[in-house]
């Protein structure tokens, strides 16, 4: 093997770790709010500083190694990408760390079990853990034959988001004392639906770095 292609595993397998780390604080989270559980939640936010490392390390990394190696084609593609993916897996854990401090500081105004069931949000949480486990493999692999069925439960994401601001505003009617806990729900939907844009936005790191195809904006380069 070669210095370079020893470099980039290296690359490579620091993002790998990261994505593990940034995974498990997503399946944490919905173990968290599902259960209510705050010395959990207490965890996925003292280890949100480690994902802040691994981003930091990452991108210190691939700078260094485009400034000693001047990669070129599919080498410049894959650390162009792992840098994007990187950041893109800090906002997950961002996300991730922001659903268990609504635990930590909570007042008592969770949502009842079947406010939650309607809303499926234990299908959201698992859609975009499967998300996230789905496009690892993929860029393990080198092989995006999944990136269509992974976008594909992005867009099922966006519509159980939408679908929710008819459940919670007819809830809110029936129960107007609940205000305060409807908006907090609808915080919690945004920061899933955000999370799924962004699993989202990784498989199109991968399609550029593997097919050298922008798919970005609707793009097909």
């Amino acid at each position: 093997m070669k210095h370079t292609e020893k470099e980039l595993q290296e690359l490579k397998e620091e993002v790998s770790q990261m994505w593990k780390l940034v995974l498990s604080q997503l399946e944490k989270a919905k173990q968290a709010f599902l259960t209510g559980d705050v010395e959990l939640a207490r965890e996925i936010a003292s280890r949100e500083k480690r994902v802040d490392a691994f981003e930091l390390k990452i991108d210190s990394d691939c700078e260094n190694y485009i400034a000693l190696y001047s990669p070129v084609a599919v080498d410049l593609r894959l650390v162009l990408s792992l840098i994007k993916i990187s950041i893109t897996l800090e906002r997950i854990g961002d996300f991730a760390e922001s659903i268990a401090r609504t635990l930590i500081d909570e007042d008592g105004d969770k949502p009842e079990t079947q406010i939650t069931e309607e809303l499926q949000i234990e299908k959201m949480f698992d859609m975009l853990i499967g998300m996230l486990s789905d496009s690892f493999v993929e860029l393990e692999s080198e092989n995006t034959r999944l990136s269509g069925k992974i976008m594909a439960k992005d867009h099922e994401i966006d519509m159980l988001y939408c679908q929710s601001f008819d459940i919670l505003t007819r809830y809110l009617q029936e129960n107007p004392t609940r205000i305060r806990c409807g908006l907090k729900t609808i915080l919690l939907l945004r920061k899933l639906e955000r999370i799924g844009d962004h699993c989202n936005n990784i498989v199109e790191e991968i399609v550029f770095y593997v097919d050298a195809k922008v798919l970005k904006h609707g793009g097909n380069k």
